[in-house]
């Protein structure tokens, strides 16, 4: 296991004046969510996530050594068009960055990077877009140094992605990916996400999320602000000894395939997570009319049908159908024909679990 201070290198043993590499990084989709944290990007509580397959982003960076080296020069294109509005955020990860990647003032980069998923479609495109770009800046750090170990590669590439987005550790590497000190995972720590160590059932192998977007316009409160206001919150201590417990019993679940019991804990993490935004203060709701129409419609379904199918959020109003793959048709004509109404102009993406990066 890797510290924080096993990712700032002492020298580089090759050169490399020009190039560029390509990663896709997918998003994921917390089970047990993140909503707090401290310093440095480390969060309050534990998580557990999805790994998506089919929402992604690909990011290309061509890199050239240039003269003066003594800051950061980089050229941002979104879906091959300069896009100043990102380029803050970017400077803002260089710098948090740059003790760990001290290459990066030596070159030029060209950013270009775009996403699967619709933009603006509501589905986070932080931990994605995080994650391939920390993808890219580690495959020019191997070429720097080649005796590099797979392990090392990942786990920092984790752990860089964290810094621009906490989320975006999750997506790097493994199919459920565990973020976060967690007594009863040993390989858990809160400064990289790890796969997780234990037995995974059948049952959650090759498991389906249909993202139902239903409010595809900006979030009126913003994750980070929603973070920040779990410092004071009345109920926070109480929150994040919840999320150890429910993590602890996604372990077992895991283990023993029971989908019921899994249903129990994904629905009320997600909302948890909106009822922490409605009683901080300033109190806010992410959620729309739809987003409970929809809920309702599942829980209606379900005890009608008995047919596994649960919902989970993000931070917004979208909401995640997630199911075993053997129901997958039936749950797709549900979608259809009842819940598609509730999406805005009827969008909905089909996705499934994947297992992280891809070098492209």
């Amino acid at each position: 296991m890797f510290t924080a201070a096993d990712f700032i290198p002492q020298k580089y043993n090759s050169t490399i004046d020009n190039g560029s590499f390509e990663w896709s990084a997918p998003s994921n989709i917390a089970l047990v969510k993140y909503w707090g944290k401290k310093d440095n990007q480390i969060p309050a509580n534990p998580s557990v996530s999805f790994t998506l397959n089919n929402c992604k982003t690909i990011t290309k960076v061509a890199f050239l050594k240039k003269e003066n080296q003594g800051t950061f020069s980089f050229d941002l294109l979104f879906e091959g068009k300069p896009k100043e509005d990102f380029k803050p955020k970017i400077q803002k990860f260089l710098e948090r960055v740059a003790v760990y990647l001290p290459f990066l003032k030596d070159y030029h980069f060209t950013i270009d990077t775009q996403n699967t998923f619709p933009h603006s479609s509501g589905i986070a495109s932080s931990a994605s877009g995080m994650a391939a770009l920390a993808m890219n800046f580690m495959s020019l750090e191997k070429e720097l140094n080649p005796e590099m170990t797979e392990d090392y590669f990942y786990q920092k590439a984790s752990f860089l992605a964290r810094l621009g987005s906490g989320s975006a550790c999750r997506s790097v590497k493994g199919n459920v990916v565990v973020w976060g000190n967690q007594k009863n995972i040993p390989v858990s720590t809160d400064l990289f996400g790890v796969e997780f160590p234990h037995t995974i059932h059948e049952n959650f192998k090759n498991y389906q999320d249909t993202i139902l977007l239903v409010d595809k316009g900006e979030k009126q409160v913003s994750s980070t602000v929603g973070h920040d206001l779990m410092h004071n919150h009345p109920y926070a201590e109480r929150r994040f000894a919840q999320a150890h417990e429910n993590l602890d019993q996604l372990i077992s679940i895991f283990e023993n395939g029971n989908i019921e019991e899994f249903i129990k804990v994904v629905e009320s993490e997600a909302l948890t997570l909106h009822a922490m935004m409605m009683t901080s203060m300033p109190y806010y709701i992410l959620m729309k009319p739809n987003t409970l129409q929809i809920i309702n419609a599942i829980w209606k379904f379900r005890s009608e049908t008995q047919i596994p199918v649960c919902f989970t959020l993000d931070a917004g109003a979208n909401v995640h159908v997630l199911y075993p793959e053997n129901v997958k048709e039936k749950v797709l004509q549900f979608i259809q024909t009842e819940l598609v109404a509730f999406c805005q102009n009827s969008q909905y993406i089909c996705d499934e679990i994947g297992n992280g990066a891809i070098a492209l």
